[in-house]
């Protein structure tokens, strides 16, 4: 049962953020990507520490250095480069790229925390670029690549950063929830001064992308964070990865409820992508 619980988490958070990338579109149809990044994350900071405050906890402030990195990193490179990225590139050409990202995260975890990754991650890697390259290039029918496929990949390069700089920096005697509330705070903060910046001025959203920017903040943002985190512990983060080939079908689904089918080239793509991390992610178990 408490397998199931966690099991049930980790799909739950691999769901919310597949739906991010359709919710994207309706919030970037009337906000820009700075607003849009902004916005999501006040509404979610100020939640995370609302709950901070309901369990009577705290956010140390001798921690600034690790939450201000990790805030900049994972919650603002992430989510301006994510937004920006959205303005032009596809629901589904966005999750599957962002389906390379355990390959990433691992290559990055070698460079800069020494985890050597496994022979099962080097023969995944060139196999999950591939598939991205695919749904890029449009399987050959255009060589072109999408300014917003790139500031995508940027994003993805952010997040990869982030889950490296996480197992590296985050305080082990704070609670998980503390520290999340900090770093989203950080984030906060960081998204709305370049918001402030690039001359934005905030927007009253239409019912429609409203909603979508709740669902993001709430879902995608707060109950993803508490869900991924409580299934890292369990599970630890390769038996987790798995469950993270769930963002692009949730996204594929959902565009095809929009009536946005995949096209061949996403679909041959979305095949390599899966196919690579789940490799890469199954431990062989051990002979006698």
């Amino acid at each position: 049962m408490h397998n199931m619980k966690t099991y049930l988490m980790a799909t739950l958070a691999a769901v919310f953020w597949g739906a991010n990338f359709n919710l994207a579109k309706p919030v970037l149809a009337e906000m820009s990507p700075y607003i849009a990044g902004a916005s999501r994350y006040v509404l979610a900071a100020a939640v995370m520490v609302l709950i901070v405050w309901v369990k009577k906890d705290a956010i140390p402030l001798r921690h600034w250095k690790a939450y201000l990195t990790l805030g900049v990193v994972g919650v603002f490179g992430f989510n301006l480069f994510f937004f920006l990225g959205m303005e032009t590139s596809s629901a589904i050409n966005g999750a599957l790229i962002m389906g390379l990202n355990p390959l990433l995260t691992a290559i990055l975890g070698y460079l800069i925390v020494g985890d050597k990754p496994t022979t099962r991650q080097l023969l995944a890697f060139p196999i999950g670029i591939a598939g991205v390259a695919i749904v890029v290039l449009g399987a050959g029918a255009q060589l072109t690549v999408s300014i917003g496929d790139v500031y995508i990949l940027i994003a993805n390069f952010n997040w990869a950063l982030y889950n490296v700089l996480v197992k590296k920096m985050m305080p082990k005697e704070v609670s998980g929830i503390a520290s999340t509330a900090g770093i989203m705070t950080v984030g906060a903060i960081a998204l709305s001064m370049a918001a402030g910046l690039h001359g934005n001025s905030l927007v009253l959203p239409t019912m429609e992308a409203g909603a979508a920017l709740l669902m993001m903040s709430l879902g995608g943002g707060v109950l993803a964070y508490l869900f991924w985190n409580a299934s890292i512990s369990h599970l630890g983060p390769s038996k987790a990865a798995i469950f993270l080939n769930l963002v692009p079908v949730t996204t594929m689904i959902i565009a095809a409820f929009e009536h946005i089918p995949p096209t061949h080239a996403q679909l041959f793509g979305a095949i390599l992508v899966i196919s690579a991390v789940t490799f890469s992610s199954i431990s062989l178990p051990a002979r006698e």
